[in-house]
């Protein structure tokens, strides 16, 4: 039995190719692991904030000394952190928005990253602490970014590899349902991604 942490950060929901995706790698790990428990959120609905100077004073400022409204603007962090923390498989809805990740996906990895909690720091550089996780990311995109001309201009598969892996996620696998958009691919783009979902 595992315990799977499904983040949605499309703007289209349920309705987006992402999220179909993402629910079918769900759906898979359910079947290898049955009895596994799914914990769904919705990025677009938690009403994310932006960092800013009090959020990042309190992420540095001891639990104790924290004021009731620094304790208040890391409240989403620490939820975030404590979901995270808690899951054994992360599976991630990412669709390609003007060639990178959403705007709420990229806020929830700001508020996940946390010295001392989710990363350290050593005498060769950061270290991740989130270790012993595994990580399946379900990208979108309309275009085909895995290969050809535009493989250049993929901001979503390297960029949250490299974060992912900042952290301590490293064991990072990434479906895809690509060429959404264009005729003569978007009929068969999401069966061909869900047909490439592996569990291992």
């Amino acid at each position: 039995m595992k315990r799977i942490l499904h983040l949605i950060s499309s703007i289209q929901g349920t309705e987006s190719y992402s999220y179909k995706l993402s629910n079918a790698i769900v759906n898979k790990v359910i079947e290898k692991y049955p009895g596994s428990t799914v914990e769904e959120v919705n990025l677009n609905e938690q009403d994310i904030p932006h960092l800013n100077p009090m959020i990042l004073q309190s992420m540095f400022t001891p639990g104790a000394q924290l004021t009731d409204e620094g304790r208040a603007s890391i409240r989403y962090s620490n939820e975030a952190v404590k979901q995270l923390l808690a899951a054994d498989i992360i599976v991630i809805g990412a669709p390609l928005y003007n060639l990178t990740i959403p705007s709420t996906l990229k806020a929830w990895g700001d508020h996940i990253t946390r010295a001392g909690i989710t990363f350290g720091y050593s005498e060769k550089g950061p270290v991740g602490m989130v270790t012993g996780k595994k990580v399946y990311v379900a990208m979108s995109s309309g275009g085909i970014y895995s290969e050809g001309p535009s493989k250049g201009n993929d901001f979503v598969a390297p960029y949250l590899k490299a974060f992912l892996g900042l952290l301590g996620m490293t064991d990072v696998t990434v479906f895809r349902a690509e060429g959404v958009k264009l005729a003569g691919v978007k009929e068969q783009a999401l069966e061909k991604g869900i047909a490439s979902i592996y569990i291992d």
